[in-house]
């Protein structure tokens, strides 16, 4: 169950239909009911609250109504095709891995449901204004009228704010804050949950099996409770060997199981269960996201600079400024438990061991084809450089310094292989001295 709901949960955030088409539905049933409300009150409404009202007849209602449900579905198009657009240019000049972050954008969800809603809603209406003809009464629903008018200018005003929030959305300072703001509350999630410190290799001892994907695609959702369940019952230690994000193979191992008896063997319904059991708590997709996924933000910020600093774009300063944002992020990753995560039980046995990216991970993952790409210029260079004493002097227990020293190293033989200009070297060179400074301080 709790698979379905995170699935649920991912389709109503990341995708661009389910909530226009909840409005649809529900514009098709008040579209149905309010002018069933109409002609019950129709009557008795007093003449203060009439005078608001539409006070057209049927001729008037309908070409009202007509014109309302024309032009939103103009209105409509126009939407989808700035959105798509928009999408291309993200998934072009930025990276494919950001198309995830416009359609989960709220504020277009909204915008094409209130559009959609309004469409529906007019053109439901429309079916029920009648005029006077031999045996049938003329009808005109004064309050739906009013009330498709109202949408009308809420379309209207929800336009020109949505023409505004896509010229801000589409800049690239915007996408960076805005990636960078959904991997803060990942990182938040992910690694502040324990706390105590993160253990180190669990080794597999004799007795252990390996629990192959029953499904290809990334590792995208744990189950922790259902992880934590499986171990209980069969008295076993559950080791996941794969991050989220990893992409997974179908019949190829991903996880370790052993008993905590290690005289004790499974049997071969136990391994067929226990697998079953395993593969029924993760949840696999065709792409990455940020739900379980600290790794990812990383992945489409350093995407965003290695874009800019290609031949065809060459704008290292959109790579300094996406330095600037994984150095925050870093610097968080610092002051979390990072690194594998074990699930213990009451007595203190561990149960679970999750594989969570360390410090080390992410630097490599922030560093590495930023550096490979972008170390020819002295600007570049110069905040790789910063970028490492920031995360250096943020590292208060000096717990990463090896990776540190490690990303230092690299980073110094990559400028060792251009020929900066005399003032340039000097000036890497103090950067690097003030780097080595920050780690032994």
């Amino acid at each position: 169950m709790s698979r379905v709901v995170a699935k649920v949960k991912a389709a109503l955030g990341s995708e661009l239909w389910p909530i226009p088409s909840l409005a649809v539905g529900a514009a098709l049933a008040l579209g149905i009911g309010l002018p069933i409300l109409d002609s019950a009150i129709d009557e008795r409404l007093s003449p203060l609250v009439a005078e608001y009202l539409f006070g057209g007849g049927p001729d008037a209602a309908r070409g009202v109504l007509e014109a309302v449900s024309a032009s939103l579905i103009t209105v409509t198009s126009l939407t989808f095709s700035l959105t798509v657009v928009t999408l291309q240019l993200a998934s072009s000049q930025y990276s494919p891995r950001l198309l995830r972050t416009f359609t989960s954008d709220h504020f277009v969800h909204g915008t094409l449901a209130l559009f959609l809603a309004t469409f529906t809603y007019a053109l439901t209406v429309l079916r029920t204004v009648r005029t006077q003809d031999v045996g049938v009464a003329a009808f005109v629903p004064q309050l739906s009228v009013t009330f498709a008018f109202v949408l009308a200018v809420a379309s209207i005003i929800a336009l020109v704010m949505f023409l505004a929030h896509l010229t801000r959305e589409i800049r690239v300072e915007t996408m960076m804050q805005r990636v960078s703001a959904e991997t803060i509350v990942v990182i938040n999630r992910i690694f502040g949950e324990d706390a105590a410190s993160p253990p180190g290799p669990v080794p597999s001892p004799a007795g252990s099996i390996r629990i192959e994907s029953a499904e290809s695609g990334f590792l995208i959702y744990l189950d922790n409770s259902s992880l934590v369940a499986a171990a209980t019952a069969w008295d076993a230690v559950i080791r996941i060997d794969s991050e989220a994000g990893e992409s997974l193979i179908r019949r190829t191992p991903f996880a370790t199981v052993w008993p905590m008896d290690p005289a004790r063997r499974f049997t071969a319904d136990e391994r067929e269960r226990l697998s079953n059991a395993v593969n029924g708590a993760i949840g696999t997709g065709i792409e990455r996201t940020n739900v379980q996924d600290p790794g990812f933000g990383f992945r489409q910020l350093v995407d965003m600079a290695s874009k800019a600093l290609s031949p065809g774009i060459n704008d290292p300063t959109t790579a300094v400024h996406v330095l600037g944002h994984l150095s925050k992020l870093l610097c968080l990753v610092t002051e979390r438990h990072s690194g594998p995560r074990a699930i213990r039980d009451d007595d203190g046995r561990v149960l679970v061991v999750l594989s969570r990216p360390s410090v080390a991970d992410l630097l490599s993952l922030s560093l590495s084809q930023i550096r490979h790409y972008g170390s020819q210029d002295p600007v570049v260079a110069s905040r790789i450089l910063r970028l490492l004493e920031e995360v250096a002097w943020c590292d208060r227990a000096r717990a990463h310094t090896a990776a540190l020293r490690s990303e230092l190293a690299q980073t110094a033989d990559a400028i060792d292989t251009h020929p900066y200009g005399t003032a340039e070297r000097a000036r890497l060179a103090e950067l690097a001295r003030q780097v080595g400074d920050a780690l032994q301080r």
